[in-house]
């Protein structure tokens, strides 16, 4: 069975947030749920874009379609134990590019995820892909 493997430069990431893990957060194997990993990616990608002063979903009066998700699970995490999140963009396209995450124990340093969500602009009224903003490129050179 084939398996991803995920890798990124480590200049790539530029903001960092933490997450602690909650009582519902974890699965029936008494650890972190793949699914509660996912809502917190999404929660750090929200942040990350307010921290760029763009609110998800937000940019200039477009919004942004996640595509896709590639996640590669490294260790287990446990209640109530705190994530640090490191959050970068990278291989953009004309039309998007690559949310990327590093997740980590906060305490440890123990690898805990890799992740990468898949974007593209979107205009909604229209119902098609638009260009990626300019205003959004220039803060990723």
């Amino acid at each position: 069975m084939a398996r991803i493997q995920l890798s990124f430069p480590d200049d790539v990431f530029c903001f960092e947030t933490c997450i602690q893990v909650r009582t519902t957060d974890i699965n029936g194997a008494n650890h972190l749920g793949n699914d509660a990993l996912v809502s917190m990616l999404s929660e750090a990608r929200a942040r990350f874009l307010i921290s760029c002063d763009m609110p998800d979903g937000d940019f200039g009066g477009e919004g942004t379609i996640l595509t896709d998700l590639a996640t590669m699970y490294q260790s287990e995490s446990f209640f109530p134990e705190v994530l640090r999140f490191e959050v970068g963009a990278m291989d953009f396209n004309k039309y998007g590019g690559d949310f990327v995450f590093r997740v980590t124990k906060a305490e440890s340093g123990q690898p805990v995820a890799l992740a990468k969500y898949g974007f593209v602009f979107f205009d909604y009224q229209a119902k098609k892909m638009i260009p990626m903003p300019e205003s959004f490129r220039s803060r990723f050179n």
